[in-house]
């Protein structure tokens, strides 16, 4: 073999490994994205012009997320959110309209207070799906809900289903199911310490 086909070869073989390599990091990363993104990244895909642009959106959405400062809540403010949603629970009997609304406000508080910005519903959602992509199916289904209700457009098992998505959404903010496991005597015993389940 004459040295200028060992060069080729060298060559192809170098183009072929770089090649292999370029496909291993991408499918490496879109890997990585899926996993942390979950149904949010086929959601993103379906919105885009391509897969490459979806996932150039994903990563400007952990890029915007690392920008943010979280605040993790102190454990007084679970107990406060906790006792303010199972108060919010107890009131959905009497009057889901209403309650479906104050879901919408306490998720909100929720979000705002660990440092989401909540201004804009869609770029609330963008940054939320970095941390909680797996509820946010929920969390825009109940968000449309109460945007029906307030024109008086949902019917009661739609306002139902809209706290339950609400409290998916919810009990991922808050690192625990929001009412935990209680019997009924320590809920409604005032001393109970509600952080403890």
């Amino acid at each position: 073999m004459s040295p200028t086909q060992v060069i080729v070869i060298v060559l192809v073989v170098l183009v072929v490994v770089a090649v292999l390599a370029v496909a291993v990091r991408s499918l490496g990363r879109r890997r990585a994205l899926r996993d942390r993104f979950g149904p949010e990244y086929d959601r993103v895909v379906e919105e885009q012009d391509s897969r490459s642009a979806a996932e150039r959106e994903l990563r400007d959405r952990e890029r915007r997320h690392a920008e943010l400062t979280l605040t993790p809540l102190s454990p007084e403010s679970r107990a406060r959110y906790s006792a303010a949603w199972e108060e919010l629970q107890v009131r959905f009997i009497d009057s889901p309209g209403e309650t479906v609304g104050d879901a919408d406000t306490l998720v909100t508080r929720l979000i705002e207070e660990q440092g989401y910005p909540t201004g804009d519903f869609s770029d609330q959602i963008a940054h939320l799906s970095v941390e909680h992509a797996r509820t946010l199916t929920n969390y825009r289904d109940a968000h449309d809900i109460h945007l029906r209700n307030s024109r008086g457009e949902a019917s009661t098992e739609e306002l139902r289903q809209a706290v339950v998505h609400y409290r998916s959404l919810f009990a991922d903010l808050l690192g625990e199911e929001p009412v935990g496991h209680r019997t009924p005597e320590q809920r409604n015993h005032p001393d109970h310490d509600s952080t403890s389940r």
